[in-house]
């Protein structure tokens, strides 16, 4: 199991991933060793990326803002024009999609983006408009998804619009700083801590290689690991993500080294704790692999998806009512993640619980953060809406 900090967090509005969310124990690290990488072991990127593309607005953007946005803020103000401009339905017509980590013009091409994706696409298009732009990371609870035998971590960003001092239009706008936060019941008293914007560049580069490791294309991800740790040496998520691709290509060695030097800065971060003790475990080093064990399970003493994990063996074994219970944990821990709301599903339908399982079902599908994921659960749906009418339709027949 390897755990990587990315973003698959629900938007409402406009949410942004944290890709390293930090403890009271975190200490700056030194700038990035040469010793941490290895070109020679990776193949060149088949899919390049170009760092200066991510906040780049293009001409179709740019006529965005004198078209519509402009217009708009006559009445509203510039931030307020923004905003609606973008996230009213009736305008862009954005889509949520977690697939895809996209750059400012590609979300905008696309109508879609992620929770980072529509934050760098908003901070592209204010910072076009002359306003200042400030990321901000917020503190609030870690959410945990997968894929595969691959877990993620996601926390929050934000951003603040500053009106511009000369601004022809600015009396319309009110004073002081503007947050655009797309978490519903956002909290004005969140601790934030504001992050410069070669560190939301790094956040981009981690979740786009992490994003082709879910692919399998380790070169890529590499690549990308690698400009990220360039951009800001001090964004630790990205050395446990470039932990993880080294473990993945067979070089325990490296990965132990990386990830050692992520502890050295973070001593209690579980995730990184987590992938050095795999990497122990792959040099034989058994016995400091216990001892990063025994501190893990001190830090975090019951893991990400375990009760999932145990409720998917339960279900294996026919023990519906088992799964039903850890099933139940999971979501008291994670009440919006997608799939605990399907295995519940599983669960309560082989009970012959089928009023709960069509609510898990409508739930998973209103929670999934991917569009393939909601078409599936909602074609779930459907089959067992299909499935009680038959069998209503049959006790009728009888009757």
């Amino acid at each position: 199991m390897s755990m990587i900090r990315w973003s698959l967090r629900r938007a409402a509005l406009a949410v942004v991933p944290l890709l390293f969310a930090g403890c009271a124990s975190v200490r700056a690290p030194a700038p990035a060793a040469p010793e941490l990488f290895d070109d020679a072991q990776f193949a060149v990127a088949t899919e390049p990326l170009d760092p200066a593309d991510v906040f780049r607005v293009t001409p179709a953007m740019k006529a965005y803002i004198d078209e519509t946005i402009m217009p708009l803020a006559r009445s509203k103000g510039l931030r307020e024009a923004l905003t609606e401009a973008l996230y009213n339905r009736s305008k862009l017509q954005l889509e949520y999609d977690s697939s895809t980590t996209r750059t400012a013009a590609e979300a905008f091409s696309a109508r879609q983006g992620n929770c980072l994706s529509l934050v760098i696409m908003t901070g592209a298009f204010a910072s076009a408009m002359g306003l200042t732009v400030t990321y901000q990371q917020v503190s609030t609870d870690e959410m945990w998804s997968r894929s595969g035998d691959m877990y993620f971590m996601s926390g929050h960003v934000n951003l603040t619009l500053e009106r511009r001092e000369a601004d022809i239009i600015g009396h319309f706008d009110r004073r002081g700083l503007y947050t655009i936060d797309f978490i519903p019941g956002a909290n004005a008293e969140w601790n934030v801590r504001p992050l410069r914007q070669e560190t939301v560049l790094a956040m981009f580069l981690n979740n786009r290689a992490a994003e082709a490791m879910v692919r399998g294309k380790l070169d890529d991800a590499y690549w990308r690991l690698r400009q990220a740790i360039r951009f800001d040496p001090g964004f630790l998520s990205a050395y446990n993500t470039l932990g993880v691709v080294y473990l993945r290509h067979g070089d325990p060695a490296r990965a132990e080294q990386v990830l050692r030097r992520a502890l050295a800065a973070a001593p209690d971060d579980a995730p990184v704790l987590a992938n050095y003790a795999q990497a122990l475990q792959d040099l034989g080093r058994m016995d400091e692999a216990r001892q990063v064990q025994a501190h893990l399970a001190a830090v975090e003493p019951v893991a990400p998806f375990l009760w999932f994990v145990q409720g998917q063996a339960a279900l294996r074994r026919g023990d519906y009512l088992k799964a039903r219970e850890l099933f139940v944990k999971e979501i008291e821990r994670a009440p919006d993640y997608h799939e605990f709301h399907y295995a519940l599903a599983v669960a309560d339908f082989g009970l012959g619980r089928l009023e709960e399982a069509h609510r898990e079902l409508a739930l998973a599908m209103n929670d999934a953060v991917r569009r393939s994921d909601h078409d599936l659960y909602a074609a779930k749906l459907d089959r067992l809406k299909a499935w009680q009418a038959s069998r209503a339709a049959t006790a009728s027949t009888m009757q």
